[in-house]
């Protein structure tokens, strides 16, 4: 891992290329998905489907600034958005689906920290990312979470 200016830390030389396999978007046989949203996240959804957030989502506890979960097709366990192998709310897509497959950690040191999960097929695919992928991430994070996380 490299340490940058920002005082995160992210993963040296990892190549990434989403290839559209929708994996991330729901259930696999392994694993139960959580697809967590902000209020803020929520809210933006809501207005751009011109639906209630209960049509979609369901408030959820115990999970910090997230509060509430995404609802799922029933049968196949996808996200409602999923359409095929495209997200049908991508330009307000929540931050965790931003950050897949990256997920950023304050560890006890105080040091965030980006992981990438070994699930993703896009993983070592692509161009190798550099550091300012990984500050794009965690200042669109900071934007989002920064002063309520420091109690602002």
């Amino acid at each position: 891992m490299s340490q940058t200016k920002k005082g995160f830390r992210y993963p040296k030389g990892v190549c990434f290329q989403c290839t559209r396999c929708g994996l991330c978007c729901g259930d696999t046989k392994s694993r139960t998905r959580r697809i967590l949203l902000l209020r803020e996240d929520a809210q933006k959804i809501a207005e751009a489907v011109m639906k209630p957030v209960e049509a979609f989502a369901t408030e959820t506890t115990g999970h910090g600034l997230y509060v509430y979960e995404m609802r799922k097709t029933s049968e196949e366990g996808k996200c409602l958005f999923l359409e095929g192998m495209n997200c049908g709310i991508y330009g307000v897509r929540p931050l965790v689906c931003r950050f897949y497959p990256f997920k950023l950690v304050t560890k006890k040191d105080g040091k965030p920290r980006f992981f990438c999960t070994g699930e993703c097929p896009g993983i070592g695919s692509g161009k190798k990312l550099e550091r300012k992928y990984f500050e794009n991430l965690f200042n669109r994070a900071y934007d989002q979470l920064g002063d309520r996380r420091r109690g602002g």
